[in-house]
């Protein structure tokens, strides 16, 4: 851990420091910032992104720690966690 105030997670498998309490979706979007390869894609392949923010569309699906269908507005980061954005509808 960086300090107190902020926790490393990997998101597809690149190291990224987050604040505490920090949401995977803005974790996401912060990270995206630098690195659009993290922007999570659809069964399909298109991009996809958090829209309505309470878990009601679940287009912010991602894998975190194995586990699939995970709700990224709705999941708090903790340290060490593992999100994987690509094809995580599946």
């Amino acid at each position: 851990m960086a300090d107190d105030l902020t926790i490393t997670i990997h998101i597809n498998g690149s190291r990224v420091t987050v604040d505490d309490g920090c949401s995977v979706a803005a974790a996401l979007s912060l990270a995206a910032a630098g690195a659009p390869s993290i922007t999570r894609r659809s069964v399909s392949g298109m991009l996809r992104a958090p829209l309505c923010g309470m878990g009601i569309c679940q287009e912010c699906r991602v894998n975190i720690d194995g586990n699939p269908h995970c709700l990224a507005c709705q999941t708090i980061c903790a340290e060490g966690m593992q999100i994987e954005t690509a094809q995580a509808a599946t």
